[in-house]
């Protein structure tokens, strides 16, 4: 039988359900609040206990808080995702048709990269070869502004990549098709879009999981066939 929801565990779904994502520290922040304010039990470790409670009341509604990592920082993030349509159709509501085509042309653009990365350039230049409603290039940088503050991509000097919320949300529908070049992190298990790949086996890992990773180890091997990593990793030193 499921934990009884609280005031509090509503509260916290509300809070989470208005930002659609939220940062691990915000998380637990929130979690804290709402246990004071309603009264409830507390305990700072016990954040994923108190989320489990609340999707054992969403699982009818075919709704999840799922916990994932953002690729560039590794840092947790929750996110409320809806299970009910794992295919990008579940933003149809919210963009037109030739909008999702060039979401669609930009995932492309981005998982098929090395990078994990499409510049501005290349996604703009799309624009024009969509085949529902052709876009003006101004109007495709309207329409990327606003995947971005809808926390879809992310933009850093120009050059967008999956947002954490869509890694969490769009994660089996990736895999699913993008099989011949999706990939897992060997570390954390997660969907990898920016990674690092072993030359020799293929084997793929988060940056942040690398670093995580290869502090502990005194040699440089790749975790799944012992060959050396050949790959620098930013912000370690040799």
């Amino acid at each position: 039988m499921a934990a009884q929801m609280t005031d509090a565990h509503r509260r916290f779904l509300q809070v989470l359900m208005s930002h659609g994502i939220m940062e691990g520290s915000e998380a637990r922040k929130l979690h804290r609040r709402c246990c004071e304010i309603d009264k409830a039990y507390y305990a700072h470790d016990k954040l994923d206990d108190f989320v489990s409670v609340i999707n054992s009341h969403l699982q009818p509604l075919f709704m999840q808080v799922r916990k994932g990592m953002s690729e560039g920082d590794g840092r947790v993030h929750y996110a409320l995702v809806n299970l009910a349509e794992t295919e990008i159709t579940k933003m149809a509501s919210d963009y037109t048709e030739n909008e999702l085509e060039l979401f669609r042309k930009t995932m492309d653009l981005i998982i098929l990269s090395e990078s994990g990365f499409a510049s501005s350039t290349d996604i703009l230049n799309l624009a024009d070869q969509l085949k529902t409603k052709k876009m003006k290039k101004k109007e495709a940088e309207q329409v990327l502004k606003v995947f971005v503050e809808d926390k879809w991509l992310s933009e850093r000097n120009g050059e967008y990549t999956l947002h954490t919320r869509c890694i969490i949300e769009m994660e089996q529908y990736i895999l699913s098709n993008y099989q011949d070049v999706a990939r897992k992190c060997n570390i954390c298990h997660s969907l990898a879009i920016q990674s690092q790949v072993c030359e020799s086996c293929g084997t793929g890992m988060h940056l942040p999981c690398v670093r995580k990773y290869f502090r502990a180890q005194t040699e440089r091997r790749c975790p799944h066939c012992n060959d050396l990593w050949s790959c620098d990793i930013p912000g370690t030193k040799r």
